[in-house]
């Protein structure tokens, strides 16, 4: 156990160097480290220490905080309604987000806005997600049963799709096609004063992720199990709705919805370790959800060229298959 966790975290290392050091413009390793570590290098000049500093690191930590975040999704509400089918974005959050920029890009024109900066996006983006959440919580009040919670949130995303897809009718080629870029996703576009918002809500869902390892083992053997353990299922039912929509809100309303991590990492974490112990496959899926989508980012950004791949294709592109190939090489899905 112990070896793996060494590979995964040499892994999330070497790719997040290399992911810094690799673009259109290649930078030596070392440079990389001295910017880093704010070390002199004559070799490196100031245009160089700006593209690492300020462009290609940030762009390295949201692909961690992303991966890891989205993962760490996946797996609580795969935990929470039992089932392997269950992403991050189930519980209709990605919707609401996508549905609050489909209105101000382009539901602009037609209120008579005019053109929607990228900080606008990113406010429609985040209230989109609160509704979402808020709605949520609110059904959670009255609804019992976690299946039935589960189908309201589908229902949901479903009704954002309607709308978002009316719009879409509706509106002119340069507003969709400015959409269509954000549901592609984004690392690209993230600086400092963002990373700063990201890492602490991060930190706030570590934090409340370490309250309830106990309770997510035992709802893996059925609410009725829990029960019996003592194990509060309305409230561990909250702190993994509130973990989920501040992970995946936070993560979709900077880089816009990623697609296949959260779905797949869990998958993939316990193929490589058949376990269902929470306290080896959270950080498990921690590293591997953010090593994953480094190498995706690295991808995308095809080095030595001028152009780049949107992150949400790469991430389906290279995942699909590497999940496929494993279910068929181990004959069976453990869950």
């Amino acid at each position: 156990m112990r070896k793996q966790f060494i590979i995964l975290s040499t892994l999330l290392l070497v790719f997040f160097i290399a992911d810094i050091c690799l673009g259109t413009v290649y930078i030596r390793p070392q440079q990389v480290l001295d910017a880093l570590l704010g070390l002199e290098n004559p070799e490196t000049s100031t245009t160089l220490r700006y593209i690492i500093t300020d462009l290609r690191l940030p762009r390295a930590v949201m692909a961690v905080l992303t991966g890891a975040g989205l993962a760490i999704a996946g797996l609580l509400m795969q935990t929470l309604f039992r089932n392997p089918l269950a992403g991050p974005f189930v519980l209709g959050i990605s919707s609401g987000a996508g549905l609050g920029v489909a209105l101000v890009i382009m539901g602009a024109t037609a209120l008579g806005i005019g053109a929607i900066s990228g900080f606008g996006i990113i406010t429609a983006s985040v209230v989109g997600s609160l509704a979402v959440l808020l709605l949520i919580i609110l059904m959670s009040l009255r609804i019992k049963d976690t299946m039935g919670l589960l189908i309201v949130g589908l229902m949901v995303g479903s009704l954002s799709s309607a709308v978002v897809g009316i719009l879409s009718y509706f509106s002119s080629s340069e507003e969709l096609q400015r959409y269509v870029f954000w549901s592609l996703g984004s690392l690209g576009s993230i600086n400092w004063d963002d990373l700063l918002i990201i890492v602490l809500l991060f930190v706030i869902a570590m934090f409340l992720l370490l309250w309830i390892i106990k309770p997510l083992n035992a709802l893996l053997l059925g609410e009725s199990y829990a029960l019996s353990l003592g194990i509060n299922i309305k409230k561990t039912r909250w702190i993994i709705i509130i973990i989920t929509s501040i992970l995946a809100g936070s993560i979709t309303a900077f880089a816009g919805p990623i697609a296949f991590i959260g779905l797949a990492v869990p998958h993939l974490a316990r193929l490589l370790l058949p376990t269902v112990n929470h306290k080896i496959l959270i950080p498990t899926v921690l590293l591997l959800g953010a090593t994953l989508l480094l190498f995706c980012d690295l991808v995308s950004q095809l080095p030595f060229s001028n152009y780049s791949l949107p992150i949400n294709a790469v991430t389906s592109l290279l995942g699909a298959p590497l999940i496929i190939w494993l279910i068929m090489r181990k004959r069976n899905l453990h869950f």
